[in-house]
């Protein structure tokens, strides 16, 4: 039988990638509901391809044009948060892909979870803001989690079979983004169009500025927290710019495994729809004898300080993370319109962070009033 997955921000790179997996294994699985934004012309691609039963979609507008465009297609076409919850509650889904940037998915993915499906994630700010409620909810639903990032798919991959109280820590790669080799007098002058620039992986706009302010390991260094169950003090991250290590686990005995692939996002995609089960395919490999070095760095906090308020916000936990997410979104938001330097990004963190009144059992209403505290902080909007 076909597994039915929903696909929560389908136009996405991840989105796309997603879908490019489920048309190389027909076999194996359907699209039964996607959420995007505004792609029209993508969004009626993706309708007459997969037939879909359920489509979210941001606006009226945006629903009137695929509608015409769509052809009488027998699809259901939301709008909105309404749509979202729709697409991720589906009946006949039995796994969502969540891979919409941002904060937006919270309260869709948690009632998916409710609604017992199976999460694959690669939405970091769904657990940077809600980790907590997340695990509870998962464990009460009783479902799984497969992580989709590659640096949490790697650690997944090392721990199978191991016992966890064996690990001593785990070490999460960073390639260092665009700007690892960047002067720290110069980052103040370099450009979006600079920054956008990944020496790597071809990502959206967002997760590719908070690689190059670190951010984006900052959040992994979150999510590496709750999903593994481990302690802050036990998450390392190094640079390691080749991208092939995609992360490592160490173990009491001094013993290091580490999981090996060419920088393919198809790879970790497939092996969470398959619930961790590996299958055959086309997508690259790594010839090691074509690899000249395998290198290895500190990261420079100084010069990044992004991470280490990822490491702050996570100890302190309660509403500080959703402040940092929140802050981080908006402060990218106002770097990609020219209106802040690459380096007010920081500032402007650490300064929401410093003024935020924090609580430290949060309800998701309180998590969710933060984030919009947070917001205005930076927008100038009450």
């Amino acid at each position: 039988m076909k597994k039915a997955v929903s696909i929560i921000g389908s136009t996405g790179s991840i989105g796309r990638q997603t879908l490019e997996v489920i048309s190389a294994f027909p076999s194996s699985f359907k699209v039964v509901a996607i959420a995007a934004k505004d792609e029209v012309e993508l969004i009626v691609e993706q309708i007459k391809k997969y037939s879909p039963s359920i489509v979210s979609v941001v606006s009226e507008k945006v629903r009137a044009e695929v509608e015409a465009k769509a052809g009488g297609a027998k699809t259901k076409i939301l709008i909105g948060e309404e749509g979202l919850l729709k697409a991720a509650t589906c009946p006949e889904a039995k796994l969502v892909v969540v891979a919409v940037p941002g904060a937006l998915t919270l309260i869709p993915v948690i009632e998916a979870i409710r609604a017992g499906k199976d999460i694959a994630l690669a939405t970091k700010e769904v657990l940077v803001e809600g980790g907590e409620i997340f695990m509870e909810e998962v464990k009460a639903a009783k479902v799984k989690v497969f992580p989709i990032d590659s640096e949490h798919s790697a650690i997944a991959q090392c721990l199978a079979g191991e016992k966890t109280d064996r690990v001593k820590k785990i070490i999460l790669t960073a390639s260092g983004g665009p700007f690892l080799k960047t002067p720290i007098e110069k980052l103040a002058k370099m450009t979006a169009k600079e920054a956008l620039s990944h020496p790597t992986w071809k990502m959206g706009p967002k997760i590719t500025i908070d690689s190059a302010t670190l951010m984006n390991k900052g959040f992994e260094v979150l999510e590496a927290h709750y999903l593994f169950g481990l302690d802050y003090s036990q998450i390392d991250v190094v640079i390691h710019p080749q991208s092939i290590i995609h992360s490592l686990v160490e173990f009491a005995d001094g013993s290091l495994k580490a999981q090996l692939s060419a920088p393919d996002m198809r790879i970790p995609i497939q092996y969470a729809l398959f619930g961790m089960e590996r299958s055959p395919n086309l997508w690259n490999r790594t010839d090691l004898t074509k690899v000249s070095a395998l290198t290895f760095e500190k990261p420079d906090k100084e010069k990044f300080p992004c991470l280490e308020f990822a490491y702050q916000a996570g100890r302190r936990g309660g509403t500080l993370p959703a402040v940092l997410n929140a802050a981080n979104e908006e402060a990218v938001n106002l770097f990609l319109k020219g209106k802040i330097s690459f380096l007010d990004i920081a500032v402007r963190i650490r300064e929401t962070m410093s003024k935020h009144q924090h609580i430290d059992k949060p309800t998701l209403d309180q998590i969710l009033e933060a984030d919009s505290w947070a917001r205005s902080q930076l927008t100038g909007k009450v």
